[in-house]
């Protein structure tokens, strides 16, 4: 893995908040053309992610730039269950444990919030696995158990970090274009 540092992204650091919008603009064109097509857009993100309450993290490479983003904000059920959204590596430095580093430092953080659940959404736009194009309300679970992966989807790195699918809302993004619903519990049982 490259050094790295894992801090708070402060909205004073406009250096930086520019640079997590751009990650957002050419990180997501393969998987999310539609996401952040632009930077107004992509400003908007990161401006919401700085919401008091939310959690929104950067890794920086040795000269300070910005390499890969991650946020965190509270879903509900009284603080149990946090929700990962975005997480974004710059295209040049994926594979090099940046993305691994960024989600463990989130869960790390909600579970000191209380967290017991971390989930996520991670969509199909481009036909990336197989609910991609199919109908999902016939046989939903055994398309879930025997999903595949065609184009590198994000639900595979998940699913190395212990997250599994818990659902899919079919057309979330458009006719056969779903999302994949993932989470990870952040207790031990024993």
């Amino acid at each position: 893995m490259m050094p790295l540092r894992i801090v708070d992204l402060a909205a004073t650091n406009q250096n930086a908040v520019h640079q997590a919008a751009e990650l957002l603009t050419i990180g997501f064109t393969e998987i999310a053309p539609d996401a952040w097509p632009d930077m107004e857009s992509a400003l908007e993100e990161v401006r919401e992610m700085l919401q008091p309450g939310r959690i929104c993290r950067i890794a920086l490479d040795k000269d300070n730039n910005v390499v890969g983003w991650i946020g965190g904000l509270e879903f509900g059920y009284d603080g149990n269950v946090w929700e990962l959204h975005p997480l974004v590596v710059h295209p040049d430095y994926r594979g090099q444990g940046i993305g691994r580093a960024l989600v463990r430092d989130l869960e790390d953080l909600v579970r000191q919030r209380g967290a017991l659940t971390l989930q996520l959404g991670t969509d199909d736009h481009t036909g990336a696995t197989s609910l991609f194009g199919v109908d999902l309300y016939d046989n939903l679970w055994d398309k879930i158990r025997n999903i595949q992966n065609y184009k590198n989807h994000p639900y595979s790195f998940y699913e190395k970090l212990g997250y599994a699918i818990i659902g899919v809302m079919p057309d979330a993004n458009g006719p056969g274009q779903p999302d994949i619903y993932m989470a990870k519990r952040l207790w031990n049982p024993s």
